[in-house]
């Protein structure tokens, strides 16, 4: 570019193209050049950060060098014409170099573009944050800005940064024509309720809505601004978390054949996680699930190279399938998982609650028995618990089930671990809440009053593997899981740890309201772990044995044979009957009492 702007500016001036005989002072002018913007460090900037401040080192190499070519050019006399030379040269050289650093970015940003497009942004607010936002998108290969939405109209129809500056009215033919992908709210100095409102807007046009804090705050209140981050989940226990106390436990399962049922949902998954690293000769997943199992298997493939594994895509109801894996594979271990656990759907589906949570049980524990497996361990629920539930009843049915087969067993070890709520398992309160807040309310929550028993993930597989150590034969492992959590006191905290206020009687100014849509049919007040109150210790003091009430043979197979006449004849009453028949529920009276008592719908701070 020097040597281009040099011969030019010459050419412009001179009589005649002979005058570029007399640039005998070309060489110091490149070496002036050179040393310049080595110096300035102008060889080392990229394309895609060149900005102003390297324009404005273009311009100081083009007066250093204009310098010193008129200096010598006027010391040793040149043509008359060389004075006018040397302000063109600047000038050409600086809009020669801006002019071809630009066009080859853009170039290599077309080329970029078309094998890896990226994702619109739309920034919301015009301020020094927004246009900090925009200037960082512009060096991004995921993301790019697409313009500015401000409600100042004296900055609307203005270009910032090459960018427009649109009026909030636009914003929805703007997502809809560009296939915006996120708005960013760059306006960190309004009220958390005026984003709250425009937020509210904005996700309605279906696409994800960010609020951004100012760059300052980042770098000078970089606690207070991150202290919105979303809750970590075991600060909702009420107590300190208790995996970390219980004794490892991977002598029991290493160079064993283990296969884990329902090793696609939440605790099967992270039983299948735990186990791998405890190095079992062989781990068999079984699920129903194409999506769910093809997932899990994948995930452990990748963190565990090594690991013999095999996925078995199929329903635990097949005695010809499990009995096929069970004996193809040796298994020596089984954890079976698998259960319909959503309350409110196994209510309306009764029917396939009983024949996947009962029968599927029934069928993979015998021919477990059958296959001479050393250990069989069933998870369980509280809410087995002197069921109000149709999804408890069969969880309860499923443990007598187990039992029973526990007192027939000359081999087969069975055993059931029983746990309250899985912090953040699929379809918990959890995931739920985290989204209604994400949709900036309201939360719901079925009664002011009814808590649950949680913990998190790794305390209940942890157990699992424990009660797998400790089994006897016939045992119901209880965690000691604390006081039972208030479902409002979570759906509060985890509110105030998004950043928001809670919008009630107290704050009707509030970002978010809490709303009470009372308790579902099957739902109870409070849940409970044991049955009755006989309790044994076993080698950990975090875990107990329960004793309780089992049914005989005789009146497991009466059971059976009844539940699969409803099911056969599609009779809901007859099932619900034989159920409540042989497990030992909630007494129909106190249900009723505590459900007319609960508010079919109350809002929080709302008229």
């Amino acid at each position: 570019m020097v040597t281009t702007a040099l011969v030019v500016a010459t050419l412009l001036h001179g009589e005649s193209p002979s005058a570029l005989s007399g640039l005998w002072y070309a060489p110091a002018v490149l070496i002036t050049a050179g040393v310049t913007i080595h110096f300035l460090g102008l060889n080392r900037v990229k394309l895609n950060t060149f900005g102003i401040e390297d324009v404005a080192k273009l311009i100081a190499v083009a007066v250093a060098t204009s310098l010193i070519g008129y200096s010598l050019s006027r010391a040793f006399g040149s043509n008359t014409s060389s004075e006018a030379v040397w302000p063109s040269f600047a000038s050409l050289f600086v809009v020669l170099s801006v002019i071809s650093r630009y066009s080859m970015f853009k170039l290599v940003e077309h080329v970029y573009a078309l094998q890896l497009p990226r994702k619109q942004v739309l920034i919301y607010g015009a301020g020094q944050t927004g246009q900090q936002m925009a200037a960082a998108l512009q060096t991004d290969n995921e993301f790019k800005a697409f313009g500015f939405v401000d409600d100042d109209p004296n900055l609307q129809k203005l270009t910032i940064l090459g960018l427009k500056v649109h009026s909030p009215k636009r914003v929805a033919p703007i997502v809809r024509q560009n296939r915006i992908d996120r708005v960013v709210l760059a306006m960190p100095s309004a009220s958390q309720s005026v984003r709250l409102q425009i937020g509210k807007r904005l996700t309605a046009l279906g696409c994800e809505v960010l609020a951004l804090p100012s760059f300052a705050d980042i770098v000078l209140r970089g606690e207070d601004v991150t202290a919105a981050a979303p809750i970590q989940l075991d600060t909702l226990l009420g107590r300190d978390k208790v995996e970390n106390e219980l004794p490892r436990t991977e002598s029991t399962y290493r160079d064993r054949r283990i296969l884990v049922t329902g090793a696609g949902g939440s605790i099967g998954g992270e039983l299948c996680r735990q186990i791998a690293r405890c190095r079992p000769q062989e781990l068999v997943l079984v699920d129903h699930s194409e999506y769910a199992l093809y997932k899990i298997a994948n995930e452990l493939k990748v963190q565990h190279p090594g690991l013999r594994m095999t996925a078995v895509l199929g329903s635990i109801e097949h005695p010809e399938l499990m009995s096929e894996t069970l004996m193809q594979h040796k298994i020596e271990v089984v954890l079976h998982a698998a259960a319909y656990k959503h309350v409110n759907l196994v209510e309306t589906n009764a029917f396939e609650g009983v024949r996947n949570n009962v029968f599927g049980t029934r069928v993979l524990a015998e021919e477990a028995l059958l296959a001479r497996v050393d250990k069989f361990i069933l998870i369980s629920t509280d809410k087995a618990v002197r069921p109000s539930s149709m999804m408890g009843c069969t969880k309860r049915m499923a443990e007598l089930v187990i039992q029973d087969l526990a007192k027939r067993s000359d081999h087969t070890k069975f055993s059931m671990v029983r746990f309250g709520n899985v912090l953040g398992s699929s379809g918990s309160v959890i995931p739920l809440f985290q989204k209604q807040i994400r949709d900036f309310g309201p939360v719901t929550v079925t009664h002011p009053d009814v808590t649950r028993y949680f913990m998190t993930i790794d305390e209940a597989v942890r157990l699992v593997l424990l009660a797998g150590s400790f089994s006897r034969g016939g045992d119901v492992f209880v965690l000691d899981m604390g006081e039972p959590v208030s479902i409002y006191d979570v759906a509060r905290k985890m509110i105030e740890a998004a950043g928001h206020t809670v919008r009630d009687e107290e704050n009707p100014a509030g970002d978010i309201a809490i709303t009470f849509i009372g308790l579902q049919e099957g739902e109870k007040m409070h849940e409970e772990l044991l049955i009755g109150s006989d309790m044994l210790t076993t080698p950990h003091p975090k875990i107990m044995r329960a004793q309780e009430k089992m049914l005989s043979e005789l009146q497991i197979a009466s059971a059976l044979q009844d539940l699969r006449r409803a099911i056969e004849a599609r009779d809901e009453e007859f099932l619900t009957s034989t159920l409540r028949r042989y497990v030992e529920t909630e007494d129909v009276e106190v249900a009723a009492q505590t459900l007319s008592k609960t508010p079919t719908l109350a809002v929080v701070g709302e008229s």
